[in-house]
């Protein structure tokens, strides 16, 4: 069963958060920044490399982020084109480069790290955070340096023109999803803001044109309950599927770019094989879920409602099409085979997001230097070669995190209560042994692996199930049909 991302609300006092810590410890993940790395970012914080940057200060950006977030990648200003003839998106990345050295101890540092990763009570920071959640985050009303992308629409949402360069930029706002999504309801939201639907819309429909998908997976969400805690689902809101919009419509820009530069590093994911959409399909069928044979598959999963649970459990299911995902380098105009990204569609590269993934810096020097029509930084084109492997062996280590941090999460919100009974739906059944698979509980919001019985589990059903291990020293759950 693919896991979700967790997040803490209000429990990192309680007995997990000491979990958590341990956890950290045995993983053996990076902890504090070596003292020449760290020396680096605050000299830099005191003088940035700002030498190619044009002001671009006037044009009133935004963020839009979880509301506890400090480590801002994006800034955007949607408007109408002055001809009236579609829209222009104004998207600014944090300019991560200004900041790092190459080559220096900085610099090897983030190689080391490749990503952020996450737990659901603290993060470790592939930057310093006095560089991620400070001098490069695009925090309201502080000038910070960018890549500042501008891409022109037309009235249907299709890119017609793109462009981008070093600028200097100011967010005049810091929001967040739940306050975006009840100010556009409302009709409260200014152009700039309302903008995001109706272009977030538009750019769904070319999604959908191209045969590309989007899976609005619900969350699990640690919650503070009475000084202890509890696990629940959240589903994703529509302004954070519009939000995500405006970064896959970049992300397919800079592709294009370095496609047609010849150099670059693309997001690749293979087509699912037929044997995974037919196993799919049985899916669809056991959970209930219409799913015509003219009828395409993106369109299917639009349909779906995350707030139910067969839906839900659906979705989860859909996530089996998306493995095997990777990052291909390419030279000279070689372009990978394939060079597409299955679920987006098309061309695709990771470029939003330099405070917190390693390769997003070298996309956006790469899409600098195409748009100038110069050749890339000797220091991308050198680590250009290498950057897949090390980006496999981040998100592999991000990964083992995330499963990790789901399953103490899971057996600590369980502990004591192993024997008991509790309704589940069956949301995967083992393809070499049926009477195996993965049960999702209603409450509390608990995924886990179910065996021990004989008889094949009912797919889709409603399953009377007993939990037969938990707690913090299994780190994990296990149920047996009742």
């Amino acid at each position: 069963m693919p896991r979700r991302h967790l997040r803490m609300t209000g429990a990192a006092d309680c007995s997990l958060g000491a979990a958590l810590r341990d956890l950290r410890t045995e993983l053996d993940l990076p902890a504090a920044f070596p003292a020449e790395a760290m020396a680096e970012a605050e000299a830099a914080v005191r003088d940035p490399d700002l030498s190619a940057h044009e002001d671009a200060t006037d044009l009133p950006f935004l963020t839009i982020d979880p509301p506890a977030s400090t480590d801002l990648d994006q800034a955007m200003h949607l408007e109408r084109r002055r001809d009236g003839r579609g829209y222009r998106v104004h998207y600014a990345i944090a300019d991560v480069a200004a900041f790092v050295r190459p080559g220096g101890a900085l610099d090897a540092e983030a190689h080391r790290r490749v990503t952020t990763l996450y737990f659901p009570d603290d993060r470790i920071p592939l930057h310093p955070t006095v560089l991620s959640e400070g001098a490069a985050s695009l925090l309201p009303v502080e000038v910070r340096p960018a890549a500042l992308w501008r891409i022109d629409l037309d009235s249907d949402g299709r890119a017609t023109a793109t462009d981008v360069r070093r600028a200097l930029v100011r967010s005049r706002a810091k929001l967040d999803y739940a306050g975006v999504q009840r100010r556009i309801d409302a009709r409260t939201a200014e152009e700039p803001l309302a903008l995001l639907r109706e272009i977030g819309r538009l750019r769904e429909e070319q999604e959908l044109a191209r045969g590309g998908i989007s899976l609005d997976v619900p969350e699990q969400e640690i919650t503070g309950r009475d000084g202890s805690y509890g696990l629940a689902y959240r589903a994703p809101l529509p302004a954070e599927a519009w939000n995500a919009q405006i970064s896959l419509l970049t992300g397919i820009a800079a592709a294009h770019l370095m496609a047609e530069a010849g150099t670059g590093i693309l997001r690749t994911l293979p087509t699912a094989p037929d044997g995974a959409v037919a196993r799919l399909r049985r899916s669809a069928r056991a959970l209930r879920v219409d799913w015509p044979h003219h009828v395409p598959y993106a369109r299917v999963v639009r349909s779906l409602n995350p707030e139910l649970p067969h839906h839900a459990a659906f979705l989860q299911e859909c996530t089996t099409l998306l493995r095997g995902a990777g990052y291909t380098a390419f030279d000279h105009g070689d372009l990978p085979d394939p060079a597409v990204h299955a679920a987006v569609a098309d061309l695709y590269t990771h470029c939003t997001a330099p405070l917190r993934r390693l390769v997003d810096r070298y996309a956006s020097e790469l899409c600098l230097a195409a748009t100038a029509g110069k050749e890339p930084p000797e220091w991308v084109r050198e680590a250009l070669p290498a950057l897949p492997k090390e980006m496999a062996e981040g998100t592999r280590r991000a990964n083992t995190v995330e499963r990790a941090c789901v399953d103490l999460v899971e057996a600590a919100l369980l502990e004591g209560r192993v024997g008991e009974l509790f309704d589940a739906y069956v949301v995967d059944v083992g393809d070499r042994n049926p009477a195996t698979g993965t049960v999702h509980l209603r409450d509390p919001a608990v995924v886990g692996r179910i065996e021990g019985g004989t008889a094949p589990l009912p797919l889709g059903e409603r399953l009377r199930v007993r939990l037969t291990r938990a707690g913090p020293a299994a780190r994990s759950v296990l149920f047996a049909p009742a």
